[in-house]
């Protein structure tokens, strides 16, 4: 990633606090905040603070993010009261990823149906 991704990343702007969200957890990699768009009851985003770009990007160091992600997630959704839930992470446009920063929607307090989309 060049500076320039990185100064424009909205997600990066808001793990380094350089823009104001309603943050539900906060560790020294991880953030989380709920969506602007739920669609879901609880819909919150877990972010790693490192920028990487996507699924796909992710390289052999940064695989403990990952664990790191759903761990949060799961945890959030025991706080939140949602003992069933879905978390989802897009990779790339066609698959609706729309903020070129990894992340992961944690779902719950409806009903979901499968297969999703």
């Amino acid at each position: 990633m060049d500076q320039s991704e990185h100064e424009t990343c909205i997600f990066c702007k808001i793990a380094h606090q350089q823009i104001s969200a309603k943050m539900v957890y906060e560790d020294d990699q991880i953030v989380a905040f709920p969506d602007l768009k739920p669609v879901a009851p609880v819909h919150l985003l877990v972010i790693p603070k490192k920028h990487i770009a996507r699924l796909s990007d992710v390289m052999d160091a940064d695989q403990v993010i990952i664990g790191r992600m759903l761990a949060v997630a799961t945890a959030l959704a025991k706080e939140q009261g949602i003992p069933d839930f879905r978390t989802v992470i897009n990779c790339g446009p066609g698959a609706g990823q729309t903020v070129f920063h990894l992340h992961l929607h944690l779902l719950g307090g409806r009903p979901f149906h499968w297969p999703p989309g």
